[in-house]
C-alpha cells in the first residue's frame, strides 16, 4: 500500500465529519448563508496567499526535475484561483472590506510555515490535505448537489472535476515518490502532518461558517 494510501486510512474519520460540516451540507443545496460564504472567501484568499509561498518554497527544497515543476505550478495554480475567487466575488469582498486572519486561518497557516524547517517529506505531506480534500469534498458536492441554480457554482466548479483532479495526482504522487525512500519513522512523521493538517481544514471550514472572530 502507498503512503498516501495509508494516509488516507488515517483521516477518513476526519473526512467523513468534514461532509457532515453545515457549511459543506448548505453548498451542497445551495443554502449556505452568503455573509458566511463571503467570510469563508476572504480567509481562502488570506490563506492561499501565504500556501502560494508556502509552496513556491518547497520547489525551491526538491531535488527532481518533475518534483520542482509540478510545485512551481502548484504555486502559480494559487495564484490564479486567488485571482478568479476575487473576480468572482468583488462585490462581496469590497463590501466587507480589509479583513485579518481569524484564528483559525492563522493556526493554520503558521503551522504550515512552521513545517518549512521539517524534513522535506513531512513538508510535502502537510501541504496535501488542502490538494486532496478539497478534491474530494468538490467531487462530492458536484455528486449529490441539488439540482437548479446554486450561488456558489463558481467555488464547486473550481475544485470539482477533472482539471483539479491532475493537479491533485501530481502533488500525491510527488509524496508517494519521497516515501518510498523513507523509513517507517519517516513516513509516520509524514502522517503526523497529514493529520494535523487534514484536521485544520476542518476547522478552517467550521470556523467560515461560525464567522469566527479574535475574542479579545
Amino acid at each position: 500500500m502507498k503512503w498516501s494510501e495509508k494516509a488516507w486510512e488515517a483521516i477518513w474519520p476526519i473526512y467523513k465529519e468534514t461532509l457532515n460540516l453545515p457549511f459543506i451540507q448548505e453548498l451542497v443545496n445551495g443554502t449556505l448563508d452568503k455573509e458566511k460564504f463571503t467570510f469563508y472567501i476572504q480567509q481562502d484568499a488570506l490563506y492561499l496567499s501565504d500556501y502560494g509561498r508556502i509552496l513556491t518554497a518547497i520547489a525551491t527544497k526538491l531535488t527532481k526535475s518533475s518534483h520542482i515543476e509540478a510545485f512551481i505550478s502548484f504555486a502559480g495554480e494559487s495564484i490564479a484561483v486567488e485571482n478568479v475567487l476575487h473576480q468572482t466575488f468583488c462585490t462581496e469582498l469590497r463590501a466587507r472590506g480589509k479583513q485579518t486572519p481569524s484564528p483559525s486561518c492563522l493556526l493554520y497557516t503558521s503551522f504550515l510555515l512552521r513545517q518549512l524547517n521539517a524534513p522535506l517529506e513531512v513538508m510535502t505531506a502537510a501541504v496535501l490535505p488542502c490538494f486532496r480534500i478539497y478534491k474530494e469534498v468538490g467531487d462530492y458536492i458536484l455528486a449529490n448537489q441539488t439540482p437548479g441554480n446554486n450561488p456558489y457554482q463558481a467555488w464547486i466548479n473550481t475544485y470539482g472535476g477533472d482539471e483539479y483532479a491532475q493537479s491533485v495526482e501530481k502533488a500525491v504522487n510527488v509524496c508517494d515518490e519521497l516515501a518510498e525512500k523513507c523509513t517507517k519513522e519517516q513516513q509516520d512523521a509524514m502522517t503526523e502532518a497529514f493529520v494535523t493538517c487534514s484536521k485544520l481544514e476542518w476547522m478552517f471550514w467550521d470556523s467560515a461558517y461560525n464567522l469566527e472572530q479574535w475574542k479579545i
